[in-house]
């Protein structure tokens, strides 16, 4: 077995201190995506990054490796300020990263043959690597022969090969079918136990909730909009997990509660849902009207009756809490449901809107945006106030570019055209990119 986390807690392998990322905009503004990050990874733990696409989770992992440099704070590794990439760390990515032009063999190889390793000692450790990930006897096939999941072997051969100290894991099961990746992480973790892997520490990154409650030790939740560490949990269950053991869910239930019940800075849990309100800055994810519908329907139905615990209907739905969470908020914020400590509860708007026919269904809807996002009642209101009813597109994206990245003001602008179409709040002509009231055309 490892040493744990607590043998080892007076020799961290990596200390981030107060790391700030952002990037430039244009000359008077930054988008910031990291504020004020602080953490340790020690050696013998499993460490989760935890927290919705977006919430610079990914970037933070970049910013350790020392591929990219913090905006402000510091990193170390092993006690040194990080100035650029760190000998003794690997990474696995999302997606397989594999050269199609070399066997499984070669792709494990090439990192060592950057390194200088003579041919000999390079074929010798690349096959104990390939043995060791469960690919024995592949050595000579070419990723586009392999399945996703034995493609993605090979990426964890490639990254253990080094026998680095610590290996960065970013989503690295998210783009395999479900049963693939939960077999790659019981033998990840089976290895890890067993102390066959040639690493100290794992650093990965998801937003499973249970794929961090099976794998980690400590899981820090991360906030979104921008990056933070809002809180972190450590998980002491032995290994294996059992994912339908009360411990198990009961941890579950309490990172789905934590990562849904977000406030307002100065709000505390209970004062309503008056803190849910979408600010003119807010960016808005882009979840369809049917699938709010969807949810609206399902939510009202039986089992539920109204009222679901988010971990028990993501199972029922097939959703990850990534999906779910984004369609979850986006009802809370429209006031059609609430999200309180892990459940989601329909609102007498919500019921109204499921008994509704489709029109009355979709002047409700445009009722609900008009009056809690600031953005579409922004748009309506200039284009009221304008004797020709119209605006064009680039009033509102250049408006939204001094609080957001170009691209979350693109998805957000999308997002509330494509709400006001549904709820006929107003419209939107891609030919001439222009805004108007929908009594005008």
């Amino acid at each position: 077995m490892l040493e744990t986390a607590a043998s080892k807690a007076g020799t961290p392998l990596v200390e981030v201190s107060h790391v700030v990322q952002s990037f430039k905009k244009n000359d008077n503004n930054r988008f910031l995506v990291l504020d004020d990050v602080s953490l340790s990874i020690a050696e013998g733990e499993i460490v989760g990054l935890l927290g919705r696409s977006g919430s610079g989770k990914s970037t933070l992992l970049r910013i350790i490796s020392g591929l990219v440099p913090p905006y402000a704070g510091e990193v170390k590794w092993c006690g040194e300020a990080v100035k650029g990439p760190c000998k003794g760390l690997s990474m696995v990515f999302q997606t397989f990263a594999l050269f199609p032009w070399l066997t499984v063999l070669q792709n494990v190889e090439i990192g060592l043959e950057a390194l200088g390793i003579d041919a000999t000692e390079r074929r010798r450790r690349a096959e104990q690597a390939i043995d060791l990930i469960g690919l024995g006897g592949f050595e000579s096939a070419y990723p586009k022969e392999l399945s996703g999941g034995m493609r993605q072997r090979v990426g964890f051969a490639r990254a253990l090969v080094v026998h680095p100290r610590l290996m960065l894991m970013d989503e690295p099961f998210s783009a395999l079918d479900v049963l693939t990746a939960e077999t790659l992480r019981t033998d990840i973790i089976d290895l890890w136990t067993d102390g066959l892997l040639p690493i100290k520490s794992i650093l990965i990154v998801t937003h499973n909730i249970e794929e961090a409650v099976l794998m980690c030790d400590r899981v820090l939740i991360f906030s979104s909009n921008p990056g933070r560490v809002a809180h972190e949990m450590p998980i002491t269950l032995p290994h294996p997990r059992d994912r339908l053991a009360p411990e198990f869910r009961e941890l579950v239930e309490d990172i789905y509660a934590r990562m849904t019940n977000r406030h307002a800075p100065g709000a505390t849990p209970g004062q309503g849902a008056a803190s849910h309100d979408a600010g003119l800055a807010t960016a808005l994810e882009p979840v369809s009207t049917n699938l709010m519908a969807g949810l609206l329907e399902e939510l009202a139905d039986a089992p539920y009756n109204g009222r679901a615990d988010l971990p028990a209907l993501a199972d029922g739905l097939n959703l990850s809490a990534d999906a779910l969470f984004p369609m979850a908020e986006t009802l809370q914020m429209l006031r059609f449901a609430e999200v309180t400590e892990g459940d989601i509860i329909l609102t007498p708007a919500g019921r109204a809107f499921v008994e509704a026919d489709v029109e009355p269904r979709k002047n409700q809807f445009a009722k609900q945006l008009l009056g809690h996002v600031a953005l579409a009642a922004h748009i309506r209101r200039v284009l009221e106030e304008r004797p020709s009813h119209r605006a064009p597109y680039s009033r509102f994206s250049e408006e939204l570019e001094d609080h957001m990245s170009e691209e979350f003001a693109e998805r957000t602008l999308r997002t509330v055209i494509s709400w006001a179409r549904y709820g006929e709040a107003f419209a939107y002509d891609e030919k001439t990119q222009q805004f108007s009231l929908e009594d005008e055309d």
